[in-house]
């Protein structure tokens, strides 16, 4: 196969059909302002068709956030799918852009509304005092905005990962393991094994 995304989402619909929660859940590691590594778990939600300019995976957040802040620093993101029940795991090393606010926005309306409350409730990262005073914005939010009707909060939007590493590994007997390589070449790939 010379498309890595091919081969990515033809192993993401299994995993989506095999794994017990959140086949979309990834690791990104971002770096602080002093180099130090950064990672946490977010969800993949969108991955972009055959064709798309600047193909990348997509997910959200709130842009005051730790990883928010890390990301408008340094632009440099690792990403990790680990699929246990499928002995399978997929690095991707790239670049993080902005999504545009329309599509910010369309996503965000998806989203359950609690959840769209819980974007404009949470100062994410920072310091709270108590579960109190983040249920106490919760209600607030959920009083000013009383119907569906709730916009997207400016500081939270969504960012695209545009590859330069794609690395497909698979678990094999005796820890001699499959691994395949994909590194941009100009707008295309080129493909080759590494040792495991």
């Amino acid at each position: 196969m010379t498309d890595p995304f091919a081969l990515f989402s033809a192993w993401f619909a299994e995993a989506a059909a095999s794994e017990p929660n959140d086949p979309n859940a990834m690791c990104l590691a971002t770096a602080t302002p002093e180099g130090a590594p950064s990672a946490r778990m977010v969800l993949l939600k969108g991955l972009d068709a055959e064709g798309t300019p600047g193909r990348g995976f997509v997910f959200y957040t709130n842009l005051e956030s730790r990883k928010g802040g890390e990301l408008a620093a340094n632009p440099q993101v690792a990403l990790l799918f680990h699929w246990k029940t499928l002995g399978r795991q997929v690095r991707v090393e790239g670049r993080v852009t902005p999504v545009s606010p329309e599509e910010a926005d369309a996503y965000y309306a998806t989203r359950a509304r609690m959840s769209r409350i819980g974007a404009w409730a949470s100062r994410q990262s920072r310091p709270l005092a108590s579960r109190s005073e983040l249920e106490a914005a919760v209600e607030a939010f959920d009083s000013r905005f009383p119907g569906e009707d709730i916009p997207r909060p400016p500081h939270w939007s969504g960012f695209r990962v545009t590859p330069a590493r794609i690395e497909f590994w698979r678990d094999m007997p005796f820890r001699l393991h499959d691994r395949t390589l994909f590194e941009r070449d100009g707008e295309g790939w080129r493909s080759g094994l590494l040792y495991p």
